[in-house]
């Protein structure tokens, strides 16, 4: 991996991708990039105004690329289930190369999904979870497919509470993305373990982007107002993280390096802040079957989405 770059990108003619939060930051970044190598991307994006221009940015940037935009809102699973539908049912789309799971909230005042999820784990978790199992039939038809999602090293902070997943004892908008973000892990864990187990060449990776400067840490303080934490997170992502172009390199490689393991975990290289991509460190909680077990149960119960290709 050392030294790796989007220079490294192998050619992705022919290949459907499929971009969860793609109107900016990180996402816009991987789809950019994806796009300049020959990819077909679907933007799947909330706000179809902001996925609009990112589209137009990308269209600006590379004229010729394949680029469409579809409404995903990950916090109403009405809306998870309707993307899914229509992009199985999209002439010419009869299989997905590339899935990645990138959309994320961050550190947000204690709120709920339109199902009555707490807001980070129901977006980051649950709505790339049944994103992925409504997606899995063509994934699974797709030789050499790929599922990419997105923790973060906060991961390391918590581990998930099995018998308060949506912190209804108390919450604490930190320890929440924590544990949101193991449970991003946990469902790799065990996504790629159900895959082998049934022989599928499916390859579940999970990647982090360090510390990248995109509008993740803002984001939260500006909706309460707490101008000071957001001048903080401001002045952070301007002197110490790196670009978002930067922090997409470890997505970029998990989703089209050859040889990415599965349950693998590619962070950025120096003291996973920053850099080229390299193997991650993670929490040993996020790599016990017996954890990933009961998650997936538990998703499967909360979303009513069950992955009938993978029953191991």
């Amino acid at each position: 991996m050392a030294g790796w770059s989007v220079q490294d990108i192998p050619d992705q003619g022919g290949r459907i991708v499929v971009v969860t939060g793609a109107n900016s930051g990180l996402g816009l970044a991987t789809s950019r990039e994806l796009a300049r190598r020959g990819a077909h991307v679907v933007l799947a994006c909330r706000s179809e105004e902001r996925g609009a221009r990112a589209r137009d940015r990308i269209l600006g940037e590379i004229p010729d690329a394949q680029v469409e935009l579809r409404a995903l809102d990950l916090g109403r699973l009405a809306s998870v289930r309707e993307f899914a539908a229509e992009f199985a049912a999209s002439h010419g789309h009869e299989r997905l190369d590339l899935l990645i799971n990138n959309a994320g909230v961050m550190a947000l005042p204690h709120g709920r999904t339109a199902d009555g999820f707490e807001t980070q784990f129901g977006v980051n978790h649950l709505g790339h979870f049944a994103l992925t199992g409504l997606l899995l039939p063509l994934l699974l038809k797709t030789p050499g497919a790929r599922i990419v999602t997105v923790s973060s090293t906060m991961h390391s902070v918590a581990n998930i509470d099995i018998n308060d997943l949506n912190s209804e004892r108390r919450y604490n908008r930190w320890l929440a993305y924590s544990r949101s973000k193991t449970a991003n892990l946990l469902f790799t864990h065990e996504l790629a373990r159900r895959l082998t187990a049934t022989g599928s060449d499916v390859v579940a990776a999970a990647a982090h982007p360090g510390y990248a400067a995109t509008n993740l840490q803002t984001k939260g303080p500006r909706m309460e107002r707490r101008k000071a934490a957001e001048l903080f997170m401001r002045t952070g992502n301007r002197f110490f993280a790196q670009s978002a172009e930067s922090g997409a390199l470890p997505i970029l490689y998990a989703a089209t390096a050859p040889g990415v393991e599965p349950d693998s975990f590619t962070g950025p290289s120096f003291a996973n802040w920053r850099g080229s991509p390299a193997k991650s460190r993670r929490a040993k909680w996020t790599i016990n079957d017996a954890a990933g077990e009961r998650l997936w149960a538990e998703s499967e119960r909360l979303t009513g989405v069950t992955y009938d290709g993978l029953k191991v």
